[in-house]
């Protein structure tokens, strides 16, 4: 009988050697695979109906483990029963053209003999692991595997997070050089950026603070500290994060405050300019009355005379600014 062909939700099946290498699996014998074999990882795309034909069917999951592996809106959680793990984790989107902050999403489910990890779109993070896999150096059990895929998650965050604070950072030398051209939308930009990151990064640390504290018989204790240590790095991406979106948030005040000194600036001068103005267009509207009596019509001297009295009151006007300080 010829083989049944892999479907398009099939991206990884590997069987890991326990030496830090990998063996891929054909789909026609996943349904085959016995524990005594090797630790089996599954690495799938759950908008394949085949796939999720399979995961209800034939995968042996819970409809609760099934129904979190194809969810199509996830939060960052860890959930255990018995020896079993259900994991929901987020990761910057490092795909060309997308935003950082529109974050990937990775399921996984785990009893420490197979791991199961859905996902709908690309993570670079899965990509570093089975490298490690095929170089010889990857992870050997279900611990090192969930760990490493956790570390790679958080180790990717670290560019767009410095990205981040590179750019706060040159739209503060950008307000004190006065080139405020565009920056407003900028930084609104960066803030929802910082904020949306956020929104998945607080939770996704208390799902690490609690599988850390799970209860599992495959967890040891060298990779719960490995976890401690992945945890306390996206701690301190937390906090940049903080950092940042404090820092946007008195950028943009720094923005409209100096916005609004130019303002005032403008309208200052514009004050100053109607006001030395005000009397000299009552003088030179009252001069001009088109009635009988107006002195001088008959002097040709009266002209120049009218204007050297507006010079001299303008000159009178800015005085009297000057003395009062208002110049």
């Amino acid at each position: 009988m010829p083989k049944a062909a892999a479907p398009n939700g099939l991206i990884y099946a590997l069987l890991l050697d326990g030496n830090g290498g990998k063996s891929d699996v054909p789909w026609e014998s996943i349904d085959k695979w016995e524990p005594g074999q090797g630790f089996l990882w599954l690495h799938l795309n759950f908008e394949d109906p085949v796939i999720q034909e399979w995961l209800t069917k034939s995968s042996g999951l819970t409809e609760i483990a099934v129904n979190a592996l194809v969810s199509e809106e996830t939060r960052p959680r860890s959930v255990n029963r018995g020896d079993s793990l259900l994991l929901s984790l987020r990761g910057v989107n490092l795909a060309p053209g997308e935003a950082p902050d529109d974050m990937v999403s990775l399921r996984v489910w785990t009893d420490g003999h197979r791991l199961i990890s859905t996902r709908r779109r690309s993570m670079a993070s899965i990509g570093d692991v089975v490298g490690e896999l095929d170089a010889g150096h990857g992870p050997k059990n279900a611990a090192e595997l969930m760990v490493a895929c956790i570390d790679r998650i958080v180790w990717r965050m670290h560019e767009t997070i410095e990205g981040l604070e590179d750019r706060v950072l040159a739209f503060e030398d950008s307000i004190l050089s006065g080139e405020t051209e565009g920056i407003r939308l900028r930084i609104s930009q960066l803030r929802r950026q910082s904020i949306s990151i956020r929104r998945y990064l607080a939770p996704q640390r208390e799902a690490m603070n609690s599988l850390i504290n799970e209860k599992l018989t495959w967890l040891d204790e060298l990779n719960r500290l490995h976890l401690r240590e992945i945890n306390d790095r996206m701690m301190r991406y937390i906090e940049d994060i903080d950092e940042v979106r404090d820092r946007a948030a008195l950028a943009q005040e720094e923005l409209l405050t100096r916005v609004s000194e130019q303002m005032n600036e403008r309208s200052y001068i514009f004050t100053i300019v109607a006001t030395i103005f005000l009397p000299l267009g009552f003088f030179t509207g009252l001069m001009g009355i088109n009635v009988g009596g107006m002195p001088g019509v008959e002097d040709n001297m009266a002209f120049w005379i009218v204007v050297a009295m507006c010079f001299g009151l303008t000159a009178l006007l800015a005085l009297i600014f000057r003395l009062k300080r208002w110049l």
